[in-house]
């Protein structure tokens, strides 16, 4: 486990701004306890400073996470956020989606939101920005991509694609062997 070197941490940051945005000083400078990113195995985990006082006497090689798994870098170092970090994503969103209760396992499934079934969307959404996707009840189940912004959505025909499926809750049980 080591830190992100500065090429690592551009690239993670980028990507975690566009679902955070500025709010990500408020996961680096918490109140109550010092948090850092860390870097095992390609993945990015968030782990506060005491777990990371207790990982270091686990042997490298017999480790296989500690704290929140945020993500993964690909072999051709591009970062790919996992569905793990979703109460973070949730906590700090400065753009969220709200999926109608008929459309929401669909989304579940892996499928894309359609105009006519999203409930609503923040205003002055931009288009091809990082949302956070929640059902009617206000629990975040995945995150994805608008794929028309909120003044676009509002003349779009019912049938088109307004957020791009990133990633969702149902990844649990799906890939359950692919997020450790």
């Amino acid at each position: 486990m080591r830190p992100l070197t500065d090429e690592e941490t551009k690239i993670f940051f980028e990507k975690l701004s566009q679902y955070i945005g500025r709010n990500i000083k408020f996961l680096i400078d918490r109140p109550d306890e010092s948090h850092f990113f860390r870097l095992h195995e390609d993945r990015v985990y968030y782990i506060s400073e005491t777990a990371m006082r207790l990982c270091t006497n686990v042997q490298r090689d017999a480790l296989m996470s500690v704290g929140t798994c945020f993500g993964k870098f690909t072999h051709s170092k591009k970062f790919r956020l996992h569905i793990t970090c979703l109460d973070y994503l949730a906590q700090y969103a400065k753009y969220k989606a709200w999926v109608k209760p008929s459309s929401e396992m669909a989304f579940l499934y892996g499928n894309h939101i359609l105009k006519s079934a999203l409930g609503r969307i923040t205003e002055d959404t931009p288009r091809y920005q990082g949302v956070v996707i929640y059902n009617m009840a206000d629990v975040p189940i995945g995150f994805g991509r608008t794929a028309k912004s909120t003044v676009e959505c509002r003349n779009t025909p019912p049938t088109q694609v307004v957020v791009f499926h990133q990633s969702d809750v149902g990844e649990y049980l799906r890939d359950e062997g692919a997020l450790m």
